[in-house]
């Protein structure tokens, strides 16, 4: 059996044939075996620990921050994320002796 992958965006419309395939396999069993065992209720609350540690360990502290009208436009330029585009920037800009000596001035 093969992953089948597809990205589907607001507002576009799903091909019928991929609609059936999804039915089909929401019909099919769930078959388990020694390489896909099922998980214990002791391994899923193992997991959900893990997963609330991995997104507290990414949550990054909220700032807010004042900005040229300019530079907003610029970055709202870069699309959806454009946050994160910010974020990284500062990240490399901050460690940039040369760029703070330069932002100091």
């Amino acid at each position: 059996m093969a992953i089948r992958k597809m990205t589907v965006y607001s507002g576009q419309e799903i091909p019928d044939e991929v609609k059936k395939e999804v039915s089909d396999a929401a019909k099919k069993p769930i078959v388990f075996d020694e390489e896909a065992p099922e998980i214990t209720d002791e391994q899923l609350a193992e997991f959900a620990i893990m997963a609330e540690q991995q997104r507290n360990d990414r949550k990054k502290p909220v700032l807010s921050l004042r900005i040229s009208k300019e530079t907003l436009a610029k970055a709202k330029l870069l699309g959806r994320g454009y946050t994160g585009v910010l974020s990284r920037l500062l990240d490399i800009a901050i460690n940039d002796k040369e760029m703070v000596k330069k932002a100091l001035m």
